[in-house]
């Protein structure tokens, strides 16, 4: 009963329609990839990472630099010591440096290599020599520090490179060992897997691979790693219709950028490109024999052949790379033996991941955003010039993450428990310089820099006293503030009787004093008597964007701000009252180097400069005489630092924020559980901040003084005003028609002293 039915399905007709049906599914499935591969490939082929790049470093006579950390520098940059021979060498010799600077397209054009000599007095540049051109040069960049890249899906990275500048002998190893019938067959080579098995018999290993180089870029580029018959059939159509459709340099071309040659953390090294900056710190095209036999031997395992992690394998592998060149005579003998004997010359330089700097790159990203898509950040190949200050960044980090584990050890804390944030910028121009999202700096977690929102404490207290002396007629430095008990009612709100850390009151203090010595209770009853809403509206003019509630307590800081607000309301401050937003790009560039956007200063004046410039006074005093004393075991009294301490209550958070003549920044210390630290801003965050200054050089502070502004004599006994009569006058800064008028009893022109000048005259006749 069943042969008739296999005899129908048997029937000449039928199995003609069936393989007609099946020719034509086959001839619609070629169709689809006929399509797939030329969209692709014609259109873009690679989304390209948008490149971010530090500030370059510039040299110039009259720098503070040594040559020391220059020699630091330029080891940071990767340049080699020890000879001239290319770009990015140098020599040092005690004073002097000697070194070839590497080529870079800046924002403004391109400047070429240059052999220049560099000469030091003491700890800066004395003089910068061409010496090509034997002409002294007054300003000079070195090519900056690439920090890392907004990466497409799976952080793929790569440097295009078109075939002209692919050293010829990395072509002849890629074809001898991966597909020597390259630019004979038709995209796939039967041969070639017969002679690739019976190549890898006789040498013991995977000399040769049995794939082509078609097959291999139809692999990497189109398709899945899934070991299928169904996707090798598809390997093979796809190969034959992309040899078919382009030429065998356009297919080579895309294999060399397209082949994955090692994985840097978790970035993707792919293209000959990018893997001969990675692996040797050069580009493509100045190779030797031997470093080019290793990349090509890399394509046959990356991870198992890593140089870095497996030099012996690695060595291995190279050298059968050059006996099959060698077998095949693409190199003489002579070539091979020399070859053969050289060690791996990898660089150094260990893997950074995508940035060895996340939380800057983090801020990068996001200031991005306003003016580009993710999309095109991740695709485009945009280059991106920052204002990050690599010295600066170390230090921060150095300092930050020493300093935590000193502290844990010094106050018994449990180790690892506390966390910490730094933010620097430009104190006049609002660049910033380093961002430190927490102890572990390479880690790409939670940034407390940004994103850690933390109560401020005493840091608002500025806010306060700002208010305070944009009102001349009331309030000067010396003005005497009520620091006796204060309990504050106000409806719907518990009753607030706020202490000072002291646990003491102080009675009648001068102003000045009052946030020197960070007295609560004196700021709260000044608060009070301003009113929380012209505080609070100068908080949002010094650049505090959030909404501040209108209670007592926000006086003495319980509202919560990250490290990067905090910076950004005392970095008006530090401008003199004008407000510069935070910004850590310059420019962003196409590859090409054709300028997209430019990120200038934008300033625009926030609060009266005469009031600012008697807050840094009084800022300046809390670290001459307040409760940043301590820096004086780091920095010398006449950098005349403008800073103030934080601290929260049961000591869960520590703070210092502070500015010199050229720089501005802002520590947080805590925990991330919010537990007590056991620390005041004093003795944690201000440890951090003094470390990382000391190691920084800073510039002294020396405020631009307002005409508005007069300097009188005080006596500090009375507050009044004195002359040379009187020990221990201070001058003391205010705003014209707001200094004391009557003398002080020391003074000459006091009642008092007129009398005693008489009875003096008197009894001299």
């Amino acid at each position: 009963m069943r042969r008739p039915k296999l005899r129908k399905y048997l029937r000449p007709r039928t199995l003609l329609l069936a393989g007609a049906a099946l020719l034509a599914a086959l001839a619609i499935y070629v169709a689809y990839l006929d399509f797939t591969i030329r969209t692709q490939f014609e259109g873009k082929r690679w989304a390209l990472p948008a490149r971010v790049y530090a500030s370059p470093l510039e040299l110039y006579p009259g720098k503070k630099i040594s040559a020391a950390q220059l020699s630091e520098e330029l080891a940071v940059l990767n340049y080699r010591h020890g000879t001239l021979d290319e770009p990015g060498t140098y020599l040092r010799d005690r004073e002097s440096i000697e070194l070839v600077s590497r080529p870079f397209a800046f924002w403004d054009g391109a400047q070429p290599a240059l052999r220049l000599a560099i000469a030091f007095s003491g700890k800066q540049i004395s003089k910068i020599d061409n010496l090509e051109t034997g002409q002294a040069l007054p300003l000079v960049r070195l090519d900056p520090l690439l920090i890392g890249g907004i990466y497409p899906a799976h952080n793929e990275d790569r440097v295009l490179v078109k075939l002209d500048e692919v050293p010829p002998i990395l072509i002849k190893a890629l074809t001898a060992v991966e597909d020597r019938k390259f630019y004979e067959h038709h995209g796939v080579d039967p041969r070639g897997i017969a002679r690739a098995l019976w190549t890898n018999l006789r040498a013991g290993d995977a000399v040769q691979g049995g794939s082509t180089l078609t097959q291999q870029l139809v692999k990497n580029f189109y398709l899945t790693s899934d070991r299928t018959l169904r996707r090798k059939i598809t390997e093979a159509i796809m190969a034959l219709l992309l040899d078919a459709h382009y030429g065998k340099d356009e297919i080579l071309e895309a294999y060399i950028n397209e082949i994955y040659l090692g994985q840097d953390g978790n970035r993707a090294i792919h293209g000959f490109g990018l893997a001969a900056q990675y692996y040797f710190d050069r580009p493509l095209h100045q190779l030797t024999l031997s470093q080019a036999a290793l990349l090509v031997g890399l394509v046959k395992g990356p991870s198992y052949y890593d140089p870095r992690r497996h030099p012996d394998r690695a060595l291995t592998r190279r050298n059968l790379v050059l006996t099959e060149l060698a077998d095949q005579h693409a190199i003489t003998n002579a070539e091979y033996l020399g070859a053969k004997t050289l060690p791996l010359e990898v660089a150094t330089r260990a893997p950074m991941g995508t940035s060895p700097y996340p939380a800057f790159l983090a801020l990068v990203h996001r200031q991005l955003r306003s003016d580009y898509s993710d999309t095109d950040l991740r695709s485009e190949g945009l280059r991106i010039f920052t204002t990050l200050d690599p010295h600066v960044q170390r230090t921060a980090e150095q300092a930050l993450t020493t300093r935590l584990s000193t502290l844990e050890k010094q106050r018994r804390i449990p180790a690892n428990s506390l966390e910490g944030a730094i933010v620097v910028t430009g104190s006049e121009n609002g660049e910033v310089l380093a961002v430190v999202g927490g102890r572990r700096s390479r880690y790409e977690g939670f940034n407390r820099a940004l994103d850690a929102v933390r109560q401020i404490g005493s840091l608002i207290k500025p806010a306060v006293y700002l208010t305070a002396l944009s009102q001349p007629d009331k309030y000067t430095l010396t003005t005497r503030l009520d620091d006796s008990p204060l309990v504050w009612t106000e409806p719907g709100v518990k009753e607030w009787a706020p202490q000072n850390y002291d646990r003491e009151f102080h009675g009648e203090v001068e102003l000045r004093t009052a946030l020197a010595e960070s007295y609560n209770v004196s700021t709260a009853r000044l608060g009070l008597a301003l009113g929380l809403p012209a505080i609070i509206e100068n908080a949002h003019r010094l650049g505090v964007e959030r909404n501040l509630p209108p209670y007592g307590s926000t006086l003495l800081g319980t509202i919560g701000l990250t490290p990067f607000e905090v910076t950004q309301m005392y970095q008006t401050l530090a401008s003199g009252g004008f407000r510069t937003p935070l910004r850590a790009i310059r420019e962003v560039l196409t590859p090409e180097g054709a300028p997209l956007k430019r990120y200038s200063l934008a300033v625009t004046q926030a609060v009266d400069p005469a009031a600012v410039y008697l807050t840094t006074t009084a800022l300046q005093h809390v670290v001459q005489s307040g409760t940043a004393t301590g820096l004086g075991a780091y920095l010398p009294a006449d950098i005349n630092v403008a800073g103030k301490t934080g601290t929260t209550d049961d000591l869960r958070d520590s703070w210092f924020a502070g500015f010199t003549g050229d720089k501005l920044a802002v520590v947080w210390v805590g925990r991330d559980d919010n537990q007590t630290t056991n620390l005041t801003g004093a003795a944690g965050a201000l440890t951090v901040w003094g470390q990382m200054m000391a190691q920084l050089d800073p510039e002294p502070l020396v405020p631009a003084m307002p005409e508005s502004i007069e300097l009188v004599r005080i006596d500090t006994k009375t507050g009044l005003r004195a002359d040379g009569g009187c020990d221990g006058a201070i001058e003391i800064p205010y705003i014209r028609g707001s200094a004391p008028t009557e003398p002080a009893p020391c003074s000459g022109h006091s009642p008092v002293e007129k009398i005693k000048n008489w009875f003096r005259r008197l009894f001299e006749r």
